[in-house]
């Protein structure tokens, strides 16, 4: 059994560990709030945005926009992936890595090559020791992106989706469900998919003004911004999230921990009173 003296040193030592998980669980819970408000104030106009964006893609103008363009083969596929700076937030990046590995695997078995663009400090450090070509990279960005910070990385995968370098773009983000929850998922974003509109009919067609090539372009433009922007806040909300719940839980271990150490602590101290007084008694006897 370890001395009384090695017992509180362990005691102390989680007691440490136990202040700062309890104050990273604190800062999170502040800055969840703001960071739900953000997302939660641009998903109707990116709700809105997919649903154009799907219309279109089913439109008949005089020309064809390059975004909403289907290549007949598939020989590269380009992924933006939107992860964290920071660790400390259980599973959250690991689960995300996981399942775009998978969907890389299956492409990589058809004879797919992949590159990417990633976002956060944690995606670069983990997809530059696996077989991709990584285009472009952004950390950083703190806890109020701005959209003018994304777009010059997501440029080099437009870019290359437009000269046919490319011929599938992807988005890859952990989706905010609720504190409890964040799910990783896999967004399309070039060609543009088509929306799920109930209403939605075979053929589309719009009167265009100024003119189609105009109006496509910024519409396309504005779709693609937006989606990042989207992403990154809905994976800025469950970073936070997550954190906040691993925070918690490991100070709830930590204090678990020390009341199972305070307990053997007190078992090894009466352990050696009694010993003492055992010796003390056989001394007096043999007087």
């Amino acid at each position: 059994m370890a001395s009384g003296k090695e017992i509180t040193g362990k005691i102390q030592s989680i007691g440490n560990t136990m202040k700062v998980t309890s104050a990273l669980e604190m800062v999170s819970a502040s800055k969840i709030r703001k960071s739900q408000d953000l997302m939660k104030a641009s998903r109707p106009y990116i709700r809105m945005m997919r649903r154009i964006s799907g219309h279109l893609s089913k439109a008949n103008p005089e020309i064809r926009h390059p975004f909403t363009r289907e290549y007949e083969t598939v020989e590269k596929v380009g992924y933006i992936i939107v992860s964290t700076d920071r660790g400390l937030c259980g599973g959250l990046n690991n689960n995300l890595f996981r399942m775009v590995l998978k969907d890389m695997m299956e492409w990589q078995g058809k004879g797919v090559a992949v590159k990417m663009v990633t976002f956060g400090k944690k995606a670069l450090s983990f997809f530059k020791n696996v077989n991709v070509e990584i285009m472009g990279h952004i950390s950083g960005l703190g806890e109020k992106p701005q959209i003018e910070d994304l777009i010059g990385a997501v440029r080099i995968m437009v870019e290359a989706y437009r000269d046919n370098h490319i011929q599938r773009l992807y988005i890859v983000t952990n989706v905010f469900i609720n504190t409890m929850t964040q799910q990783p998922s896999i967004f399309q974003m070039l060609p543009l998919p088509p929306t799920d509109d109930a209403e939605i009919r075979d053929v589309w067609d719009y009167i265009y003004e100024p003119d189609a090539k105009t109006l496509l372009d910024a519409v396309a433009v504005r779709y693609v911004e937006g989606m990042i922007y989207q992403a990154v806040l809905e994976n800025l909300a469950s970073e936070h999230a997550a954190r906040m719940l691993a925070m918690k839980n490991a100070t709830d271990n930590a204090g678990d921990l020390i009341d199972e150490l305070k307990l053997v602590y007190n078992k090894a101290r009466q352990a050696a009173i009694t010993q003492e007084i055992s010796e003390i008694v056989s001394g007096a006897a043999a007087v």
